[in-house]
């Protein structure tokens, strides 16, 4: 007896598309090739895409349930359920929540990302979605390094990134923008600026403290990531201490240099849906076409991934099962999570259905063997 039979859909296979191919749950796991099987509950995928669960490797939307608006701040735990909500009715079944821990005060301050890690611990077991913390240090944050230590030590860390946009805060703030940043921190501008020279005067510990926490990380299997690489010199310098994901790399060079080496190449999924980056980065779709990205994240949209997905195969960049890896298997390799991210005999089961409509929907996730969402059940005959 299946926990859940899906019957009629067209069929999201690592090597291509089965249409009609029907799929069951059994204690968590996926069984194909299941039909006439009796099940608890039958769906009626005719007409419909049954595609792996999606991976969302790099997410930071739930900030905003954290403070919808600027000094506007709510409970940790109900924004994490809320958000827990919104990744399953996006098809996400992994997602590893994207938390800056920086020298700011603020929403990306210790206060915050502390807060987040105990309340994923606190939320354990109780969250539909599989839910990881990707902690994004940055790097000119020394005050925080014994708190990153420790935290990859105990294994509370899913992954590691390194960012490293001190130095483009100064930039900014010498020109005049410090009234940015002191919305966003809560202090005065004065004081916004008087703590980036303050941070900046320790460049020369930098390079020692990344290296130091890439070994712990090594040590506890932790897989790393180095955010926005502007160049080949620094992936290669991230890449002998053992990060092998580039995540947004800044330059198709950056890029070109991970892939030669099989590293994963991550960008973000927005890029795609929106034709471009609205930060005046590379372009993700001319980069999948290259062959120089193999993992698109949600960033800070989580409907994105899905989108993307079924955008790269309407304009025929990729077939939607390679498109799908983008966003299910490669991202679930690059974390270390083989156990997921394909449809295939004794996976993890976590799935979505969706209505390939003009704009593409979900109608029903299957996260680690249960069934979420207001699906309006149709009975297979």
């Amino acid at each position: 007896m299946l926990d859940i039979r899906i019957d009629g859909a067209r069929v999201l296979l690592p090597g291509g598309e089965a249409d009609g191919l029907c799929v069951g749950v059994q204690d968590g796991r996926l069984r194909l090739g299941c039909d006439g099987i009796g099940a608890a509950v039958v769906l009626d995928g005719a007409g419909l895409v049954l595609a792996p669960g999606i991976v969302d490797l790099h997410g930071d939307a739930f900030e905003r349930q954290i403070m919808p608006r600027p000094g506007v701040a709510f409970p940790v735990e109900l924004a994490l359920m809320e958000s827990d909500r919104q990744l399953i009715a996006n098809g996400i079944t992994t997602a590893f929540h994207g938390v800056t821990y920086t020298w700011e005060p603020g929403l990306r301050g210790r206060e915050n990302c502390l807060a987040v890690l105990e309340g994923l611990e606190r939320l354990d077991g109780r969250l539909a979605c599989d839910t990881r913390f990707h902690l994004r240090w940055e790097t000119f944050h020394l005050d925080g390094l014994d708190d990153v230590a420790g935290w990859l030590r105990d294994d509370r860390i899913g992954v590691l990134a390194f960012n490293n946009h001190a130095p483009e805060i100064g930039a900014s703030l010498q020109r005049g923008d410090a009234a940015k940043y002191a919305q966003r921190t809560g202090l005065s501008p004065e004081d916004v600026l008087a703590l980036a020279q303050r941070i900046l005067a320790r460049e020369d510990e930098v390079a020692g403290a990344v290296a130091g926490l890439a070994a712990i990380a090594r040590e506890h299997g932790i897989a790393m990531l180095s955010h926005d690489d502007p160049d080949v010199t620094t992936r290669e310098r991230f890449r002998a201490m053992g990060c092998a994901i580039a995540e947004f790399p800044k330059t198709r060079e950056a890029a070109g240099s991970a892939r030669e080496h099989g590293e994963a190449v991550v960008f973000g999924a927005p890029n795609v849906v929106r034709g471009g980056s609205h930060t005046n980065a590379v372009n993700a779709a001319e980069m999948i076409g290259a062959g120089l990205c193999d993992v698109l994240a949600s960033d800070y949209y989580y409907p994105a991934q899905l989108v993307a997905a079924f955008r790269l195969a309407g304009d025929g960049i990729l077939p939607l099962h390679e498109a799908w890896k983008l966003i299910a298997q490669n991202a679930a390799h690059a974390a270390g999570l083989d156990d997921r991210g394909s449809i295939a005999e004794g996976k993890r089961a976590d799935l979505v259905l969706v209505d390939p409509a003009a704009v593409p929907r979900p109608v029903a996730t299957v996260a680690g063997g249960a069934l979420w969402g207001a699906w309006q059940e149709r009975t297979a005959h």
